[in-house]
Formats: structure tokens, sequence, C-alpha cells
């Protein structure tokens, strides 16, 4: 459904992100985890199309991000760190401008909107300015924004950060209800970047890391905990930089040492 191909971002001679690669199929969760300035964010706006790679390439259902830009555009949703709000608007309203934006035909529009309110609850804020709103519900809206053409990949960056402990949990739910949805609504292949372990483990299926902007591992989170094992143990394994790129990868998994 999206996948990645020898993605490579360059600033001069500093090398941000370098040579990754990956695939997601529909319906996965995809932690993609690193330490902070690991090249994640990098790497998302580059599979999005908001930062031009220097070398490689991204394909979304079937799309280039570079030689079909519009058509693989529209195939991802995407949540920033900070979601792309105008708290001067009310929440319908808002999802009604976003929808227009990423042409969702005006006839189809009204039900698209109303579809994305309650997939992420906020009918009953739907009247409500954006500003007023905790931050929760101000995510929740990012979300909504990010579903309201129904895209087949969803891009969430640290979609919980700052979120207080109910608020994460509702946001949690939210995230694997959009994976695997109840009978009738679409079905998202997610990636998920954050560098909050629990987060990973609490929903997703499988683990990308990166560090120093390189992958270091792909592998399941059945292969990553088996017997016991602790994510924040394989984190430190493949993060630190004194074990950093001699790290041993578990066994059984499917892993790439750069």
């Amino acid at each position: 459904m999206i996948e990645a191909l020898g993605v490579t971002k360059r600033y001069g001679d500093l090398v941000a992100v370098n040579d990754v690669s990956f695939k997601a199929e529909a319906g996965e969760v995809v932690g993609f985890l690193g330490p902070n300035g690991a090249g994640k964010t990098t790497t998302m706006r580059m599979l999005t199309g908001f930062l031009p790679a220097t070398d490689g390439t991204a394909v979304v259902d079937g799309h280039d991000i570079f030689d079909e830009p519009l058509a693989a555009r529209r195939a991802i949703g995407y949540l920033p760190e900070t979601p792309p709000l105008y708290p001067e608007m009310d929440v319908s309203g808002y999802l009604k401008y976003v929808a227009r934006i990423k042409d969702v035909p005006r006839s189809g529009r009204k039900q698209a909107v109303e579809r994305a309110l309650e997939r992420c609850g906020l009918s009953h804020v739907a009247r409500r300015v954006i500003g007023s709103l905790s931050k929760g519900y101000r995510q929740r809206v990012g979300l909504a924004q990010a579903i309201v053409h129904d895209p087949p990949v969803l891009i969430l960056d640290e979609p919980t950060v700052g979120l207080d402990p109910n608020q994460i949990l509702e946001i949690r739910e939210l995230i694997r209800d959009l994976a695997a949805p109840r009978e009738g609504e679409p079905s998202h292949t997610v990636i998920l970047s954050t560098h909050i372990l629990p987060e990973v483990e609490a929903i997703c299926r499988r683990v990308i890391m990166i560090h120093d902007g390189q992958k270091v591992l792909d592998d399941s989170m059945e292969n990553l905990t088996r017997d016991g094992g602790r994510l924040e143990d394989v984190f430190a394994r493949f993060t630190l930089r004194e074990t950093g790129a001699d790290a041993a990868a578990p066994e059984g998994g499917e892993e790439a040492v750069q």
C-alpha cells in the first residue's frame, strides 16, 4: 500500500536520511521508531511529498510520489506533529474546507465530513470553535482532517504528544479503529512515527527503527517481545551509539543493519 524505495535526504554534507526502504501493507499499523533527531519526521515528509528526496522515491497506492504527486497525495492522510488547524473556525466548517481542498466531490462532501466527525468522536462538538477545544479534541480534529477524503494510507507524526493519559488512550483506540474498522468502514494502512515506546507496544503490529538516518530494524512486535522481551531493551540495543551498528538482531527477525 505504501513503499519507500531508498529515500535519502541530504543538506549539503549532512545526510539526514540515508537510503531508507520499507513497505507497509493494507490494514497494517507500523511503528516508525527512533530517538529525537534520527530522521523520522524528515522521512515522513518525503513519503507525503511535502519534502523532495535527494535520492530514491516512494510509491503510495500504486502512485509514485514524485512522478504522480497529485494522485499519491490523494491516497495519503497526513497528521503532522502540529496539526494544521484554524482555531477561529468551527470543527464542521474546517472539515468542509479540508474536504474541498482535498478534492472530495461536492455531492459527497457533506457525507464525508459527517463520517469523519463520527469516526473521530467529534459529532457532538461539530459546531464548536476549534480554539475552544481541549488539546485532545484538537488532536481528534487533526485526525479527522487526515481521513476526511478516505485515503488508504495514514501517516501520523507524534499523534499523542502533549496529551494527558486519558486522551492518549482515546487517540490510541481511535488509531486501532482506523486500521481495523467496523463493518462497512474503509480500512487504512497506518504509519505511526513516534519515540514513545508504550504507544508502539499498544497499537502496532510491526516496528521499523531508524538511527542516525539509517534503518536499523524491521521486525514484528511478536518477534521483538517474544519470551518476555521488552521493546525498550530492543530500542536501546539498536540506538545507543556504543552498540548501534554492532547490535545483533532478535532471532527470527527480518532486519537490516547498515
